[in-house]
């Protein structure tokens, strides 16, 4: 009988998911605060604090795009096809979830 030593499976991922999701969070607040900065005049019915809510979901809809990245990285490291999908994946994934988060942030103030 041999004695088996080192039984380690390498790891897929070049990254942390909290590194992936703090990158979605970060890129999602740029994005958020460059849209609600130019907003002058802020309608009065939305109270003085109105910016805290979107700044606050987006960035939380970014950081669950950047796990979709993570997600996905299975597939990028197949290679091939599965490597091409993998991409245009994760790109429309942090989209569809960065819309639907500034849906959510904007509404009853700049999204009527």
């Amino acid at each position: 009988m041999t004695q088996r030593t080192k039984l380690t499976t390498p790891t897929i991922h070049s990254a942390s998911v909290g590194k992936r999701m703090i990158q979605g969070a970060a890129i999602a607040l740029i994005l958020i605060a460059l849209f609600l900065l130019p907003v002058s005049e802020p309608d009065p019915a939305w109270g003085k604090l109105w910016m805290i809510k979107p700044l606050l979901i987006v960035p939380v809809a970014g950081a669950i795009g950047g796990a979709i990245y993570y997600l996905l990285d299975h597939l990028r490291y197949q290679g091939g096809w599965k490597k091409t999908l993998a991409y245009p994946l994760s790109l429309i994934g942090y989209i569809i979830v960065l819309w639907l988060g500034t849906v959510l942030g904007l509404n009853g103030t700049l999204w009527n």
